[in-house]
């Protein structure tokens, strides 16, 4: 698949009050911040948003890809790619990230598409995931010289919801148009209580199984006549619960497996079911695969006379050794806030869990108190600050 070139076409901003007049070029970050939120982009997201986004980095001589894939219910999707080419053989660092976003739900103080500056806050939905952290990396970027080297930005509209049509999809465009990076930086919300007191160097594998048993239906009265599935199920979500997996390792937690549905489609009161089903959850780290994983839970069903009736592996388990990379994110992070990050690989799953298939990984952004709520907002020092911070870490990239 070859994502076609569209930095020719005529792009429309989606302009926020404070960018009204359409000849002026946002260049405060939280400007730029306000322009994405004020697109209406919950997940799957296509269209605005991405002229927004190219609408900034065109300007910035950034050579734009764009794709849209998908049917619903997962699509369709689109994806940005942007390169800006520096000396041949030079060093490439890449931006990635997401501009959808959740649902805003109900409840919210501002239209959450109705970016507003309250104070020290910008308030909207998208602010800290990750619109906020996109409009730091075009800030970042903006007085990198190219003979510095290459920089680009994969930018997908399918994070939130099941990325069947996102990262993994752009990553062929990136492979056809020659934009596999050395290193690159994800601006997930990874921050908790100050600016980057967190970096995360790896993720966690991701793994849900649904489970049945089968039985024969019959009257309460003659169980003789009748196989009752419950009571297996149980037996085998039991010995599941029971599973310790291991004992977590240097760099991540023990791993873990949570019972998420029991379901038995059985109205009646005096009828034994004829099936039963179950859906578990399995958070595993580095010390196993999803193959593994779904082998061991396949022979416990076995064991209960029950199946596996299908399985969703979102992610592997991965780390990013620390070394180099993260020790120039640690010392970006250092000499503008002042603070030390933790390496963690604590949480949930994100795009990094593809791209490290590229090369090496991190994450890095914004605090993450405010994400996927009612009323989310970003510190707008924070903003400039991190804007400085992958400003420093993309230099420092391109010259290792």
């Amino acid at each position: 698949m070859v994502l076609p070139d569209c930095a020719a076409r005529q792009y429309t901003i989606c302009l926020s009050p404070a960018m009204s007049d359409p000849s002026q070029t946002a260049t405060d970050v939280a400007d730029l911040a306000e322009a994405l939120i004020a697109c209406p982009s919950v997940t799957p997201a296509t269209g605005m948003v991405f002229d927004c986004l190219a609408r900034m980095l065109v300007p910035l001589d950034f050579e734009i890809y764009r794709s849209v894939s998908g049917e619903p219910p997962d699509g369709p999707v689109e994806n940005l790619i942007a390169i800006r080419r520096g000396p041949e053989g030079s060093r490439h660092f890449a931006f990635a990230g997401h501009l959808d976003v959740v649902p805003p739900g109900d409840g919210w103080q501002i239209g959450p598409f109705a970016p507003e500056r309250r104070g020290e806050l910008l308030y909207g939905r998208g602010a800290v995931d990750m619109k906020g952290s996109i409009a730091a990396m075009v800030a970042a970027v903006r007085d990198i010289p190219r003979e510095a080297g290459t920089i680009s930005f994969a930018i997908t509209g399918d994070e939130e919801g099941p990325a069947t049509y996102g990262t993994k999809v752009m990553m062929e465009g990136m492979r056809n148009i020659q934009a596999i990076p050395d290193l690159c930086l994800v601006g997930e919300p990874t921050s908790v209580a100050r600016l980057g007191d967190t970096v995360k160097i790896g993720r966690r594998g991701s793994l849900y199984i649904w489970l049945e048993v089968a039985g024969t239906q019959g009257h309460v009265a003659y169980p003789h006549l009748a196989d009752n599935p419950v009571p297996k199920l149980v037996a085998m979500l039991a010995e599941l619960d029971a599973l310790v997996l291991d004992e977590g390792t240097d760099w991540f937690q023990p791993s873990n497996l949570q019972i998420t549905q029991v379901e038995v489609d059985n109205p009646a009161a005096n009828v034994i079911p004829a099936l039963a089903r179950a859906r578990i959850s399995i958070r595993f780290n580095a010390l196993h695969t999803g193959a593994e994983m779904i082998e061991r839970v396949g022979e416990i069903a076995a064991r209960h006379g029950g199946r596996i009736a299908r399985h969703q592996l979102s992610g592997e388990a991965f780390l990013t050794e620390p070394g180099a990379f993260s020790k120039m994110v640690c010392d970006a992070v250092e000499a503008e806030t002042g603070t030390v990050p933790e390496l963690s690989t604590s949480g949930g799953t994100s795009d990094a869990r593809f791209l490290k298939d590229f090369c090496p990984v991190v994450e890095l952004g914004l605090r993450n108190a405010t994400m996927h709520k009612t009323d989310e907002a970003v510190d707008l020092v924070d903003l400039e600050v991190l804007a400085r911070i992958y400003r420093r870490i993309a230099v420092a990239a391109l010259a290792s």
